[in-house]
């Protein structure tokens, strides 16, 4: 039973901005702490401090000796319920440390000297040099350090999807950094027979962790110490005799396997002696983020049919123009760009207030665009965040309308919005329009139609991801044109 059917949300997993979760299994399913990272949001930055926070406290209580008051940090990672991800078959259990975990952990780390030499000093380290720690545990033990931010964004989502909360509910230890503790209280949460939910933003769900043991000890560790060994010519050097590699010196990855050892505790001892291997790693995965799954791939794992966009965009074109369908109408193209702008576009927000409410915006969503026109557009132009207004109407839209876009526009939300129409007698009119807008300075209107929203799904179907091909880049570039 997923999330969506419990509580008969009318929406699937395309539509919402959550995970969709099983209330009663987990899906195999997990947060990086490298998708985190790559959030351009303050939620994600807020997460980003949270787990620093706590994993630096870990590894300095370990290095001033302070074992118990480690251990006990390490143990308020407890196997809790509520994420409904992970490897976990038939009832969700949870894989987070646990007392018992907790010890093997904290003595992994003692011994190791991970933590006191500094090989170690980020969370997701860990799966590199501490045995035990492995994806799903990994991601457990983020999932509750950020558990606040989590509480923040269910409630949130509840409130803008209509899932009820329950009064009461323990929240579970919450991480506070500034007395650097646990601390539980009582809150409001989605309920159901199984427990209570706490919802994850779907942007940074992976079927993997970045991160990896071997592939850290195979491609960069091992050929910083093939390369260490031909530096001091030791004994596992060969020199090659061949006629075409004739006095090549060559260490063969074999012997300094059976050297050194292939487990955690060899990696973190010889990573403190060659810190390069892990420089090379951090900034080989620095520079080539990890990607939010794509509708396909939630389709599988959850089971469900890949979206309808054609669908959706029935549910926007059979609505008659004008003010008796008007909130209908923003409804149903918050639905259709939800779901065709994923993974570019996330955290949508209606009625988004600004000017301390004086002025409102149908839609805001947070441009978190790794690729495509969107991202294009963050890198060239204040676009944080991308503003829509839904007009129903059954006229033609004019200056008013512009106005009203570019005046919910600023250096700091970002400059980029969406008109979206039911139709345009005079395109070049309106072009013109625009255009005085972006000339003045006050921002970059695109105007889409439902002839537009048609011609979109064509493109996306059609894998056109590049900005230089798209509808909305051609239009961007009439306005600057």
């Amino acid at each position: 039973m997923l999330v969506s059917r419990h509580f008969k949300l009318e929406r699937n997993q395309a539509t919402l901005d959550f995970l969709d979760v099983h209330i009663d299994k987990d899906i195999p399913i997990f947060v990086d702490p490298a998708a985190l990272r790559s959030l351009k949001t303050e939620w994600g930055h807020h997460c980003v401090s949270l787990l620093q926070s706590y994993f630096e406290s870990v590894l300095t209580a370990i290095r001033n000796g302070k074992h118990d008051r480690a251990k006990e940090l390490l143990a308020c990672l407890n196997e809790r319920n509520e994420f409904h991800i992970g490897y976990s078959k038939n009832k969700s259990r949870g894989s987070a440390l646990g007392a018992v975990s907790a010890e093997k952990i904290w003595e992994s780390l003692v011994k190791s000297k991970a933590a006191q030499t500094g090989v170690v000093h980020d969370l997701e380290d860990t799966i590199l040099f501490v045995d035990g720690v492995g994806p799903d545990m990994l991601s457990d033990a983020v999932c509750n350090i950020i558990r606040g931010p989590l509480i923040q964004y269910t409630q949130q989502a509840c409130s803008y999807y209509g899932i009820p909360l329950t009064a009461g509910v323990d929240s579970g230890p919450v991480w506070n950094t500034r007395d650097e503790k646990w601390e539980n209280s009582l809150i409001d949460l989605p309920m159901t027979k199984q427990g209570p939910l706490i919802l994850i933003p779907k942007i940074i769900a992976r079927v993997k962790q970045i991160y990896g043991h071997d592939e850290y000890y195979r491609h960069f560790l091992m050929p910083v110490l093939q390369q260490h060994h031909k530096d001091i010519n030791s004994s596992l050097v060969h020199v090659l005799q061949s006629k075409k590699n004739k006095g090549v010196k060559k260490v063969y990855k074999t012997d300094l396997y059976d050297l050194y050892g292939a487990n955690k505790l060899a990696s973190a001892k010889l990573t403190g002696e060659h810190p390069q291997a892990l420089t090379n790693y951090r900034e080989t995965k620095n520079a080539t983020p990890s990607r939010p799954l794509g509708h396909s791939a939630l389709a599988e794992l959850e089971n469900i049919p890949t979206p309808n966009f054609a669908g959706l965009l029935n549910d926007v074109t059979s609505l008659k123009s004008g003010q008796k369908d008007a909130a209908t109408y923003e409804n149903a193209i918050e639905k259709f760009l939800s779901a065709l702008l994923y993974p570019a576009l996330a955290f949508p927000v209606k009625q988004d207030k600004i000017h301390e409410g004086r002025k409102r915006i149908d839609i805001t969503y947070v441009n978190d665009a790794k690729d495509g026109f969107f991202s294009w557009a963050s890198r060239n132009h204040p676009a944080s965040h991308i503003f829509v207004e839904c007009k129903n109407y059954g006229k033609e839209v004019g200056n008013p309308e512009i106005d009203q876009l570019a005046g919910r526009f600023s250096p700091s939300r970002g400059k980029l919005g969406i008109l979206v129409v039911r139709s345009i007698d005079d395109k070049a009119l309106l072009l013109k329009r625009c255009k005085d807008t972006a000339n003045d300075q006050r921002g970059f209107i695109l105007v889409l139609d439902d002839a537009d929203l048609g011609e979109l799904i064509k493109q996306r179907q059609a894998l056109m991801y590049g900005y230089g091909e798209t509808l909305l880049y051609q239009q961007f570039k009439a306005l600057v044109s």
